[in-house]
C-alpha cells in the first residue's frame, strides 16, 4: 500500500508540474508589419487605393477630397509642366493617403500611368509634384525544351512570355516553316526579361541566342549589329549567314500559284500563245498584296494589259512589279519596308479572275524568281565576322550546355 501511495503522489506531482511549466510560458507579441510604397509609410495615413473611372478626372477626384484652401485650377496650373493631368486615363491605379484625424485631410495622391513609372503629387505645407522612374533590373536565362505541340505551350511551360514565340516566329520565318516542326523537335533560347524594383515582371527585353532542331539540323540565331550605333540588328547563324532573305518568297501570306513564269503560254483572255514573263497567284479580291524587299515605288498606274499595277525599285541589281490589282496604296517615289502592303488583289486588265501577276528584274531582265537564287538580307561584312564570332561563342557555349536534355 505504502509504494501504491508513493507512485500516485509522484504521477500527481509530475501533472502539476508540466500544467506548471505550460502556463508560465507566455506567447512573444506578433511583429506588426509596416507597409511601405512609394516612399511613405502607409501606418501613418488614412490610405484609399483605386482606379479611375468612367467620367474620372485629377480634378473631379481631388475635388471630393478635404484640400482646405487650395484651388483645383490653382493646383492643376501648379503642377502642370511635371504632370500633365489631361493623361490620365480609365482603369488607371492611384492611391490617395489622408490624415488620420476625422478631417482626413488629402496629404498626397500618387497616379500611377504604368508599371514603370508613377507621379507623387504632395498637398502638405505647399503643392509639389515628382515623377518617379521605378527602376528596372534586367536579367537573363536560357530555356530549352522538346515541342509536345506548339512552340507557345513549350515556352509557357517554362514560365516564358508568349512575346518570345512570336518574336521566335519572326527571326526563324525565312528558315523554319513552324507549322512542319514535330513532336520532339528540341529548342533552346537565352533571352533577357525586364523586371521593375527587381520583383515585378515587365515582360521579355530582348532575345540573345536561339537555336532549333529542324529536318535534323540544328539552326542557330544570333543577333548581331553590323554598323555599331545604328540600331539595326539582323540575325546570323553560328557561321555568320543571315537567316533572313533579301526577299520574302511571295507578294501574298498565302499562296496559290496559277500560272509560272514561261517562255510560251496559252493567253487566256488574248487566245493566243506568248510569252509569260511572271509569276500568277491567285486570291480573293481586297486580299493585301506586300512588296517582297524593302525599296522605293518606282511606277504606279495603270495600263489596257497590267491593270492598276506598282514597281518597286530594290536596289542597283533587283526590281519587282505586281499587276492586276483593284486598288493602288502606295505612290511614286514613296519608300517601303519589305512586308508593307502595297496594294489589294484584283483582277483590272487581261485577267480572267482575281490574282497578282508578280514580275521580277535582274539587270534590267526579267527572269523566273521563284528558279532565282536570291541574296539573303545584309550578308555578314568579313571585316565584322572577327566581333561577331567573339560576341556568338560564349552564346553558343551556354545553348550547346543545354541541346542534350
Amino acid at each position: 500500500m505504502r509504494k501504491i501511495a508513493l507512485i500516485i503522489i509522484l504521477v500527481f506531482s509530475l501533472f502539476s508540474c508540466e500544467k506548471s511549466e505550460t502556463a508560465s510560458v507566455i506567447p512573444a507579441p506578433k511583429k506588426r508589419t509596416v507597409v511601405q510604397q512609394f516612399g511613405f509609410n502607409f501606418d501613418n495615413f488614412n490610405v484609399h487605393h483605386d482606379t479611375i473611372g468612367r467620367g474620372d478626372t485629377f480634378g473631379s477626384i481631388i475635388e471630393d477630397q478635404n484640400i482646405g484652401e487650395n484651388r483645383v485650377y490653382d493646383i492643376i496650373a501648379k503642377i502642370k509642366d511635371t504632370f500633365d493631368v489631361r493623361t490620365v486615363r480609365l482603369g488607371k491605379a492611384y492611391t490617395l493617403l489622408r490624415s488620420k484625424d476625422r478631417f482626413k485631410k488629402l496629404q498626397v495622391l500618387i497616379y500611377q500611368p504604368d508599371r514603370g513609372s508613377y507621379y507623387v503629387v504632395d498637398f502638405r505645407d505647399s503643392v509639389s509634384v515628382a515623377k518617379i522612374i521605378r527602376p528596372v533590373q534586367i536579367k537573363q536565362r536560357t530555356v530549352a525544351g522538346e515541342l509536345d505541340g506548339s512552340l507557345s505551350e513549350a515556352l509557357s511551360k517554362n514560365g516564358v512570355d508568349a512575346a518570345l514565340a512570336n518574336k521566335l516566329t519572326k527571326v526563324y520565318a525565312w528558315s523554319i516553316d513552324f507549322f512542319k516542326l514535330k513532336k520532339g523537335d528540341k529548342f533552346g533560347v537565352t533571352f533577357t526579361e525586364r523586371y521593375i524594383d527587381d520583383t515585378i515582371y515587365d515582360g521579355v527585353d530582348s532575345l540573345k541566342a536561339a537555336f532549333f532542331e529542324y529536318k535534323g539540323k540544328i539552326i542557330y540565331a544570333f543577333p548581331f549589329e553590323q554598323n555599331a550605333g545604328s540600331g539595326k540588328i539582323d540575325y546570323y547563324d553560328n557561321h555568320g549567314k543571315a537567316l533572313k532573305n533579301f526577299f520574302l518568297k511571295a507578294p501574298l501570306k498565302f499562296v496559290n500559284i496559277t500560272s509560272r513564269f514561261a517562255k510560251n503560254r496559252f493567253h487566256p483572255v488574248q487566245m493566243i500563245w506568248k510569252a509569260h514573263k511572271g509569276t500568277d497567284y491567285a486570291a480573293p479580291t481586297g486580299t493585301p498584296i506586300m512588296t517582297t524587299a524593302s525599296g522605293v515605288v518606282e511606277q504606279t498606274g495603270y495600263t489596257a494589259g497590267n491593270g492598276n499595277f506598282v514597281k518597286v525599285k530594290h536596289d542597283k541589281t533587283y526590281s519587282t512589279q505586281y499587276l492586276h490589282m483593284s486598288k493602288i496604296l502606295v505612290r511614286r517615289g514613296q519608300r517601303v519596308a519589305q512586308g508593307a502592303v502595297i496594294g489589294k488583289v484584283g483582277s483590272t486588265g487581261l485577267a480572267t479572275g482575281p490574282h497578282v501577276c508578280y514580275r521580277f528584274w535582274k539587270n534590267g531582265v526579267q527572269v523566273d524568281a521563284l528558279r532565282l537564287k536570291l541574296p539573303n538580307s545584309q550578308p555578314m561584312d568579313s571585316k565584322n565576322l572577327p566581333r561577331f564570332m567573339l560576341q556568338m561563342k560564349p552564346l553558343k557555349k551556354v545553348l550547346d550546355s543545354v541541346a542534350d536534355l
